[in-house]
């Protein structure tokens, strides 16, 4: 749909968001903020200072908008031009051939790997450095003289 197709009226119930989506479609390049802002507010035949005083709202607008993305150098885009090639394979095309650890090899890694940490003479000398036998518990109840 272009713009100049769109009636006044219907521009005036449309947001800021889904204007800067027909501007970049019918654009088909990446603009900056700025620019893109204040095509908006001439397509909407808005006053100058609304760009000062509605920048950073069109800015959130964008930024949680899934259509757009930004860019390096502070760029905007439709995030349809840039999406990626993702390719997925059937599971009839993943090589199995490799096998995989059995769970036996596993446990053997991780009792040397818990042997690393553990600390023999910590149980040794638990009685002996008991730091808390001297500590007396006072119930605040109790009337101390």
């Amino acid at each position: 749909m272009s713009l100049k197709d769109i009636s006044k009226a219907e521009l005036e119930t449309m947001g800021y968001d889904e204007i800067a989506y027909l501007i970049l479609e019918q654009a088909g390049k990446k603009m900056k903020l700025l620019d893109l802002f204040k095509k908006v507010c001439k397509v909407l035949e808005l006053p100058e200072n609304t760009v000062e005083d509605r920048i950073g709202d069109f800015f959130e607008l964008l930024s949680i908008n899934k259509k757009f993305v930004l860019l390096p150098k502070g760029y905007w885009d439709l995030a349809t031009n840039h999406l990626q090639n993702i390719v997925v394979e059937d599971e009839e095309d993943i090589d199995t051939s490799e096998e995989l650890p059995e769970d036996e090899d596993l446990e053997i890694e991780n009792e040397e790997d818990e042997d690393i940490f553990y600390d023999n003479e910590l149980d040794d000398n638990d009685d002996e450095d008991d730091d808390l036998k001297d500590l007396v518990i006072i119930d605040e109840d109790e009337n101390v003289q």
